[in-house]
């Protein structure tokens, strides 16, 4: 059966929440999940959308979904593409669909004349580690991610 991979448009927004949630959940942290459908419409399909998802289907029916965006490298000199999100639905697993996604954003990081193509795993996803090496994607163990949110965030900006 074939997989079908396309742009999500605002209609994929419900989907979009629910793919998202189901994500949260297996990640165990679905009461930080805080945006709705309306959020989704905006961040993604806005007009000014630095986000994009794709929907990944197979005989029509919606079976995954990724959320990128492209940052910067300053060393390079060139954009990268940072993946937010990668979601296969669980009866989906194992199908090749995650790398038929992983593919797609691939060429599209290529055609883009992106110099990397990074993004975050939880530590304890083995299952998610062991696909991403098999596809050859090393750790940057040398980088440790900071975060800024909530109170903390607010607090710094109010004192610029």
């Amino acid at each position: 059966m074939p997989l079908h991979i396309r742009p999500a448009t605002r209609s994929d927004a419900t989907l979009i929440l629910r793919f998202v949630t189901e994500l949260a959940i297996y990640e165990r942290a679905e009461h930080e999940v805080k945006t709705d459908v309306t959020g989704i419409e905006t961040s993604l399909f806005a007009e000014d959308a630095s986000a994009h998802a794709l929907i990944c289907e197979r005989d029509g029916q919606p079976i995954g979904y990724a959320v990128y965006f492209f940052n910067y490298s300053t060393w390079l000199g060139r954009n990268g593409l940072y993946l937010e999100d990668l979601y296969i639905t669980p009866e989906a697993r194992g199908t090749g669909a995650g790398k038929a996604l992983l593919g797609h954003l691939a060429k599209l990081a290529v055609a883009k004349s992106c110099g990397r193509f990074e993004w975050a795993v939880l530590d304890w996803n083995e299952p998610a580690i062991g696909f991403y090496e098999s596809l050859g994607a090393r750790p940057q163990e040398e980088w440790t991610t900071y975060r800024l949110s909530g109170d903390a965030l607010l607090a710094l900006a109010n004192s610029a």
